[in-house]
């Protein structure tokens, strides 16, 4: 007998989040980037109690996992998570990723809310590049919900779980 799924609680806040979280990269690494934004619900309200989790390649496009098929780099974590601000905003200090074997640089990207059964799963990119084959599957139109706006030392990532100007997730 399985348990019954549940929504994510207003408490995800309480345990997922940890010390080093928003920080993929320490403060005053060379190439470091912010990756910020809000999440916003399907009425366009902001969500305080969001978790936002990030997954990349480092800036040559390696990753410190053993499934690299071109092996493994040592010391680049590439993970981060961040709970939301009670104005709906998180914050990620990271490295621009280099591009995979095929893809163009992103970041993989992970969101736990309240009201959700399970995580989303969408991509934040740098640029509009359809030779990507996983940006290319996404219609013209709504590509711009998966592209990051540079905006001062960063970039901005907005995710809207519904509604108008829907962020694109993945079936995963």
């Amino acid at each position: 007998m399985s348990t019954p799924s549940q929504t994510v609680g207003p408490y995800l806040s309480i345990g997922l989040p940890w010390e080093d979280g928003p920080d993929v990269v320490p403060e005053g690494t060379a190439g470091e980037i912010l990756i910020w934004g809000t999440v916003f619900d399907g009425a366009g309200a902001i969500v305080p109690d969001a978790l936002i989790e990030t997954w990349q390649a480092d800036s040559n496009g390696r990753f410190d996992h053993p499934d690299d098929p071109r092996g493994a780099v040592k010391g680049f974590r590439g993970f981060g998570r961040c709970p939301t601000d009670n104005d709906g905003s998180y914050s990620i200090r990271t490295v621009m990723p280099g591009p995979l074997p095929g893809q163009a640089p992103h970041i993989d990207v992970s969101v736990f809310a309240r009201g959700l059964l399970h995580r989303v799963v969408t991509r934040i990119y740098f640029a509009d590049d359809a030779s990507d084959p996983v940006l290319a599957s996404v219609p013209e139109e709504r590509r711009s919900t998966l592209i990051a706006v540079k905006s001062g030392g960063g970039y901005r990532f907005d995710v809207r779980l519904q509604g108008e100007g829907e962020t694109v997730f993945f079936d995963v």
